[in-house]
């Protein structure tokens, strides 16, 4: 039961323990890989979180400082060692003693391998090379230096080398209308009624309007009527002149 409370006072402990160097840091903004400006992420160096003799720290301190490199491993996202600090907690004193003197370390330094590896995601020319000088040393201070500084410095040349898109004004063209020679099926042509001219109208020939001559097949109609008067006209003149005859004889 004295175990159970030692080792949650050590968890309260570990939690309310003012980060006061990191808070008095001054935040410094950085580009992310879309170039907007933002916070930059800081890593702790965990060397230094270490500020007891670990040859000569009691159980209760070792724990203390174990759970105070978790609590900052968990809030940095890293992969590795938050898993081995809690392995060793619920290890023995022996472990989690030998684990804080050269794991932590180890742990640690894969952890910023990986994180070093994610910046080449999307990343420009000047990251990718500056990434690469990095993966190929591979020591702690060379990785904690490029994932907190030497990465925004080599994103801010990618940005600056991106060119810059300026708006450029074009005049839009305006359809101009064309008139169709051919009807569309919705246009109704509606045909102009030509006057028409009689022969007794006036405006026909002989008229005061002075109009048109008849053709076509009224004249034929016209000439026809005219030869039958004509005809029916001699008949009767030649008759008239027999009778006439008789009765004078």
């Amino acid at each position: 039961m004295r175990w159970k409370l030692s080792a949650g006072v050590l968890v309260a402990l570990a939690f309310l323990i003012p980060a006061a160097p990191a808070a008095a840091q001054a935040q410094v903004s950085g580009l992310d890989p879309a170039c907007q400006t933002v916070e930059r992420k800081v890593y702790k160096d965990f060397r230094e979180l270490i500020t007891i003799d670990l040859n000569t720290a009691t159980n209760a301190e070792l724990r203390l400082l174990a759970y105070r490199l978790l609590a900052e491993a968990q809030a940095e996202s890293l992969p590795v060692l938050p898993k081995a600090i809690e392995d060793r907690l619920n290890g023995t004193a022996d472990d989690l003693r030998a684990f804080l003197k050269s794991g932590v370390r180890n742990a640690w330094q894969t952890d910023l391998r990986v994180k070093t590896v994610q910046t080449l995601t999307g990343a420009g020319p000047n990251v990718r090379a500056a990434t690469q000088r990095a993966l190929e040393d591979g020591s702690v201070d060379v990785l904690l230096a490029f994932l907190n500084t030497g990465l925004y410095d080599a994103r801010a040349l990618d940005c600056a080398a991106q060119p810059t898109a300026t708006p450029t004004a074009t005049a839009t063209a305006q359809p101009t209308p064309t008139a169709s020679a051919t009807p569309s099926a919705s246009t109704t042509v509606v045909p102009t009624a030509a006057p028409s001219v009689s022969p007794g109208a006036p405006g026909g020939e002989g008229g005061e309007g002075g109009g048109l001559p008849v053709t076509g097949s009224d004249t034929a109609t016209v000439a026809g009527i005219g030869g039958t008067l004509l005809l029916l006209g001699g008949v009767g003149y030649v008759i008239g002149r027999r009778r006439r005859a008789r009765f004078v004889a």
